[in-house]
Parts: structure tokens; sequence; C-alpha cells
């Protein structure tokens, strides 16, 4: 099939109605979808504190930022080297086994984690998670496959509640189990609670990836059209897209790499990622740092809270907000004005701990400053839905899914990769260098969101925009 820029989305389909979702196999694929922030959020409450007991900064606290963005983006580095072999190879093989695979590398990763007692030890269990997991592009391929376009929009809203809920769960669990012996001496009794403090909450993360194991062996049905070939129709699954797209072969990917209206929403999927993650990575930190250091000095357990207030709160939004303002709104026009949101959430950081300095306690004008952060952010979230459904309807034909999500994957895990790393090591070094009153983080943050909101007014508007 050839492609050329002008291309067009995957085949809309003119409905009065909107398709109604199956509801079985997508909540399915939420499920699984749910263990991807269960299984890297846990460990944002703890990672500073058991960087700084393990020793690794040599007891100068301003380092723990290096090496805590080292272990958050290593996940993102490996995985960026295998994601699009993952996806492309779902594109072959079907949805189903690449997942069964990444559910019990994630599995494994965790427990290692748990165990770890040395710096490479904890580099070394992100590397297996990242190196096996190429989840989330082959779930949103699904989606995309058991979905069409009068209801694609309202299940990929649904990602950003999962990974909320998720994110509110794991933080909470992941800060409220750590150091079990102090907190239940009676159950958690003996040497080995004392030598792997932070071994409950991964113990938990670890389970939870097994038990979605199980489930999608047992009860995910396989999405692929080419290996639903032959076999009787699922009356759950929504068939989309253009009548020869069950036959059609994937598309090169040296073909998509030259299609413009391909990488338009690919390149904003990755920047978007890159201003996020990096973001998401100096929020507990900048909440963890020290007051004389810039930021906030709050405890594991309250930034655990604050996580999962936001989680909860995020949730809800998305729940309730995002569908209803893309139908009344656009794709693009949500896009755009969700990425404007960011400015002031970066801008937040400085002003917050120039309040703290002034009342040199966290009283009430903090908590309003954080609540209000915290909300801004649910809104920004908003964009994570409308990117998905622009980087799935760019797509040639269903059986290319896996290579586009794939590309996009490999794109935002290069940005997130590179995101934890630069920005929280360029937050200890603004605050070691003194740079800009230790601002220089924020400014760079900035110059990117500004690559961000231009490309953001290249993507195309779809028509279901202008109707």
């Amino acid at each position: 099939m050839a492609t050329n820029e002008n291309t067009p989305l995957l085949e809309n389909v003119q409905t009065k109605a909107k398709t109604p979702l199956p509801q079985t196999q997508l909540g399915l694929v939420l499920f699984v979808l749910f263990t991807e922030p269960m299984s890297a959020q846990y460990i944002f409450p703890f990672i500073n504190q058991l960087i700084r007991e393990l020793g690794i900064t040599g007891g100068d606290d301003r380092k723990i930022g290096y090496y805590a963005g080292i272990i958050e983006s290593l996940f993102f580095v490996t995985q960026a080297l295998t994601v699009l072999g993952w996806s492309r190879l779902s594109d072959y093989v079907g949805r189903k086994p690449i997942l069964l695979v990444g559910l019990m590398g994630l599995s494994i990763s965790n427990l290692c984690f748990g165990l770890s007692r040395t710096f490479w030890a904890l580099v070394a269990s992100r590397c297996i998670a990242g190196a096996l997991n190429g989840n989330v592009g082959v779930m949103k391929s699904i989606i995309g496959e058991i979905t069409d376009n009068t209801n694609m929009a309202q299940a990929f809203a649904l990602i950003p509640i999962v990974f909320s809920a998720g994110a509110s769960i794991a933080p909470l669990f992941g800060g409220g189990l750590a150091k079990p012996h102090d907190h239940w001496p009676e159950l958690f009794s003996g040497s080995f609670w004392i030598q792997y403090p932070y071994f409950l909450p991964c113990l938990v993360s670890a389970s939870f990836a097994g038990l979605s194991f199980f489930i999608t062996a047992l009860f995910l049905r396989e999405s692929l059209p080419s290996k639903r070939h032959g076999k009787e129709p699922q009356p759950e699954i929504a068939q989309a897209g253009t009548p020869g797209d069950k036959e059609a072969s994937p598309v090169p990917i040296r073909t998509l790499l030259k299609t413009y209206s391909v990488m338009i929403p690919i390149a904003n999927y990755g920047i978007l990622a890159l201003v996020d993650i990096g973001f998401f990575a100096l929020v507990p930190l900048f909440y963890a740092t020290p007051v004389e250091i810039g930021g906030l000095g709050l405890s594991p357990f309250a930034i655990g809270m604050c996580m999962t207030a936001f989680g909860i709160g995020n949730g809800l939004f998305q729940m309730l907000i995002t569908a209803r303002a893309i139908d009344r709104f656009g794709e693009r026009r949500v896009f755009c004005s969700a990425v404007l949101i960011f400015f002031p959430l970066i801008v937040m950081f400085p002003i917050m701990n120039w309040v703290i300095q002034v009342q040199k306690e966290v009283g009430p004008a903090i908590w309003v400053l954080i609540f209000a952060q915290l909300f801004l952010w649910a809104v920004v979230d908003m964009s994570f839905a409308v990117i998905f459904v622009f980087v799935t309807r760019a797509s040639p034909n269903k059986n290319s899914l896996g290579t586009m999500n794939g590309l996009s994957q490999t794109t935002t895990s290069i940005a997130r990769a590179m995101g934890p790393a630069t920005f929280t090591s360029l937050f200890a070094f603004s605050k070691e260098s003194n740079l800009l009153g230790g601002n220089l983080v924020y400014v760079v943050l900035l110059i990117v969101l500004c690559l961000l909101v231009f490309l953001s007014r290249r993507l195309p508007e779809l028509e279901k925009d202008e109707q």
C-alpha cells in the first residue's frame, strides 16, 4: 500500500450514532494497562530515601537527584531500544503473546528491585523491566483494533483514568508499605525486613503483575485481524477501518517515517512525554528536597498522600470531563489548550519555595498551592487521550497499528529516558551552582514546552472537528 504525506488517516466511518464500546475486552485491556503505573510509580515515594540509605551519594544529599534520575530513566532507555521490535513483532505474531512476555518481565524486575542493595543492582532490575516490556504500545494497538472512529476517543479517554487510578494506589502502597518493620514490628520482625526495608511494596507490585499475566492468558482475545482470520467473528470486537484492512500487510517502517501525517502526531507525543515525565520526576524530588536547598521538605508519607490525592482527583476529572470536552471542542482544540496549562504548572515550583521560605513552615498557603498545581496537572492530562487518537488514526491500516504505536512509544521512551535523568540532574546542578537563583531547570523545561506548543499547532483537523 503506497503512502505519502497526503495519505489520509484511517478511513472515517460515517455513522449517526456511536458504536457501543466492547466492554469486556476493553475492560481486560485496561486492567492490564493498570499494571504499568502499579509497576513504575510505586518507587517514587521512597526512591530518594533508598538512595540516601544505601550510601550511593557518599552523604551528599544534593546528589540524590542525579542517581534518582538515572534509576528512573533506565526503564525507558531499555524500552526505547526494544519497544519497536516488540510492537513490530505484534503485527505478525499477535498482540496477546507480547503482552504476556511484558507482564512476566514486570513481575521479575519488581522482585529484583526489592532485593537490590547496590546502585548497579537497582540499575539491572529497571533494565529488565524496560527490555521485556513493550506493553503500552501493544495495548494502544488493541484499543485501536476493537474500536472504530465513532468511539475511539471515548476509549482512549479511559487510558488517563486507568493511569490515574494506578498513580493513586502505587504511591500509597509504595510509601505506606516501606519499612514495614517500623510500622508493624509484630508482623515483620527479623533481619530480612531490616536488610530489605522496601521489599514489601516491590512484592505487592510484582504480585499484581503476575495476576495480570494469568488474567490475560485466560480471558483476553487476540485482536490482530490477521490472527483472527478464518475464525468465528467476535461479537464484542467492533470492526472498523476499510474493508481491506484485514488483508493489508504492515506498511514498511521506512515508508511511515517519510509520511508527514504520521510523524507530526508522533513528534507531538514525544515532546509531550518529555515535558510530562520531566515535570513528574521533579514533583517528588521538589517535594522531598529540604527547604534551604530549594524544595518543600515533605516526608515520604506526605509525598505519597499528595500523589495519591492527585491520582484520585485526576481519575475523576478524566472520567467526567475529557470525553465531553473532546465531543464539544474537538481533538485538536483540546490538545492545543491543554498543553498551554503546563506554563503555570512549572512556574509554581519557585513560587512555592519562596512562600515556604517566607512562612518558615508548611502552612495553609503551601497546601493551597500544592492543590492548585495538582489540579492543573489533571487538566494537562487530557492531552494524552487526544494524542492517542491522532497517532491511531494516522495509521495507514489496522495491521500497521503495532508498528505505529511502536514508533510513537519509541519516541516517548527516548523522551522519558532523557527526562528524569536530565531534569532531576539539572535540578541538582541548578541548586549546587545557584544558577538563576537555582531555577535554571524550570527555565529549560519552559523552553522545551514552547517547542511542544509550536508542534501542537501543526496537528491536522480531524473530520470530527469539522463537523
